[in-house]
């Protein structure tokens, strides 16, 4: 076996250790949150200062993508399906895509990059300042302290920021299909009443919930875990955002499968 070869396989072993441990230490800061969240009282406060910066302040950047991305869609939809005569369909295609993926996914990739990167550069900031220290130094447990009240307000705002993005997002749909593109509104609305079910939105808010775990967890795990130095908080913020969106988009593989179990099994 040749030098380069050995070295790649070396460089593959060695990543995959890191990804290993960092999967296993992720999962023990979401046992210790989770630990904390039952074993100490909830620093309510705090909470709130969470919601209002993250629920509150984010609906601006959520609502502007949930709109363009439903007008964008039914154009799009419209300009195929009108070669087909199949105009009135283009109401539900695009309300079932915006419920299903479109508007989770887009919703919480804006709001790992938001908030996900806010976290990890505050966090991050404390513990290279010392500031941890200083909290465990005054019989306040970090864990507690600093991810309990941001991951109780992700839990809350990301499936109502994903809730507001879907119903933008399919009442754009609407303006651009209807008045602008044409599409006879009755057909449009009845069909997109008619074919969008209950579990359509339940899966939509329920990646929201989820992928709102994800970005909370991952982001402080980085930032309880920073690269040192003067340059430590920017490439942590960096990683943590792509880290979030890496692991939002391939959990998004499975959790289609699982939630379309749960909620479709039975149509």
């Amino acid at each position: 076996m040749s030098e380069a070869v050995e070295n790649i396989i070396a460089g593959f072993g060695a990543r995959l250790i890191v990804g290993i441990r960092a999967a296993g230490e992720i999962s023990l800061l979401f046992g210790n949150i989770l630990r904390c969240m039952v074993q100490y009282p909830i620093r309510w406060r705090l909470f709130f200062e969470q919601v209002y910066f993250i629920g509150i302040k984010s609906q601006f950047v959520i609502l502007t993508t949930g709109a363009f991305t439903g007008a964008v869609f039914a154009a799009q939809v419209h300009f195929q399906f009108v070669k087909l005569g199949m105009e009135s369909a283009v109401g539900p295609t695009v309300s079932v895509a915006m419920c299903r993926e479109l508007g989770p996914v887009l919703c919480c990739l804006l709001l790992a990059g938001r908030v996900g990167a806010a976290m990890a550069a505050e966090i991050s900031s404390m513990k290279i300042t010392e500031q941890i220290d200083a909290l465990r130094a005054l019989g306040v447990y970090p864990i507690e302290y600093l991810a309990v009240p941001r991951f109780l307000a992700m839990m809350i705002s990301a499936p109502i920021l994903t809730g507001l993005a879907l119903a933008v997002g399919i009442g754009c749909g609407y303006i651009v299909a209807v008045p602008i593109l044409g599409v006879d509104g009755a057909y449009y609305w009845d069909n997109t009443v008619k074919f969008t079910d209950v579990s359509d939105v339940m899966i939509g808010l329920s990646k929201g919930f989820l992928f709102g775990i994800i970005i909370v967890v991952m982001s402080c795990y980085k930032g309880f875990n920073p690269q040192m130095g003067t340059a430590g908080v920017g490439r942590t913020t960096t990683e943590a955002v792509v880290n979030s969106s890496l692991a939002l988009l391939v959990s998004n593989f499975f959790f289609t499968f699982l939630l379309n179990s749960l909620f479709l099994s039975d149509k």
